[in-house]
């Protein structure tokens, strides 16, 4: 990948005491967000690490599933203690999520900065969306058997790996509605079970992000630390706080951001 003379030059006129504390504020936020509402927190880290950070959006994407395994740790630890945790779905998720999430990360390395900006835009305004449908999603009736069960959820876990490589998210806003409609598993079952799965997943996608270049150490720190205090936060309030308001307002923002991302992209 060869970025342009533009996005050297942003990047060089941030120094690494400011990428640092852009990195603490930015995983402070996406830690306590991704905790709270069951998402990885990318959606929140990434636009302020490209924003305010003045990385490339691969740079981004690959910086932000560092921090993500520290906020799906803590977040999964937190709902655990609530008992709102399937440590056999988790695994079963892992398994799939962990192999293809190297593949999305190659994709995503592949593609050119336009047209990840456009991606990630068309996945914000997605998982916006899901994030105000996915407290009313129907539960089936249908109870899959083990051995169904465990197709069903390899299969979500292959299809959200792939996401969480490529866009950088811990891929809960794909996962836990998949788990709802085709697993019939609880909402709050759903984001905890999710939060332990992204831990591996995430890990594979960073390494494999890292390898190709697109992970920058100076935030990725400040990220980890970040992350790390805003999802004890996160899930902590999350067990304690209804937060239908807050999902509406973050809903708003996410397709506001959404749409601009998708504007830059073309132009």
């Amino acid at each position: 990948m060869v970025y342009s003379d533009e996005a050297i030059e942003k990047e060089t006129s941030v120094t690494k005491g400011t990428k640092f504390a852009i990195g603490i504020v930015s995983g402070v936020l996406g830690g306590f967000f991704g905790g709270l509402l069951g998402l990885g927190g990318g959606v929140i880290m990434i636009p302020l690490m490209t924003w305010l950070g003045k990385i490339t959006q691969h740079q981004a994407h690959g910086t932000s599933l560092v921090a993500i395994i520290f906020t799906a740790l803590v977040g999964g630890v937190m709902y655990f203690l609530y008992g709102e945790l399937d440590w056999k779905i988790a695994l079963i998720l892992a398994m799939s999520a962990t192999i293809t999430a190297r593949f999305g990360a190659r994709y995503a390395h592949s593609l050119p900065e336009k047209k990840l900006k456009m991606a990630f835009g068309c996945f914000l305004i997605f998982a916006s969306t899901m994030l105000i449908a996915k407290g009313y999603l129907p539960k089936t009736t249908w109870v899959p058997g083990q051995w169904t069960g465990m197709i069903v959820f390899f299969i979500i876990g292959f299809i959200t790996g792939f996401v969480s490589g490529m866009m950088g998210v811990g891929g809960g806003g794909v996962m836990v509605p998949l788990m709802v409609v085709l697993g019939n598993v609880g909402q709050h079952m759903a984001q905890g079970t999710s939060l332990l799965a992204m831990i591996p997943a995430s890990a594979s996608g960073a390494t494999t992000h890292y390898k190709l270049g697109n992970v920058k150490l100076d935030i990725a720190w400040g990220l980890a630390i970040g992350s790390f205090i805003g999802a004890y936060f996160g899930a902590y309030a999350a067990n304690l706080l209804p937060d239908f308001h807050l999902k509406i307002a973050f809903a708003v923002v996410g397709v506001w951001m959404g749409i601009k991302y998708i504007r830059a992209g073309r132009t």
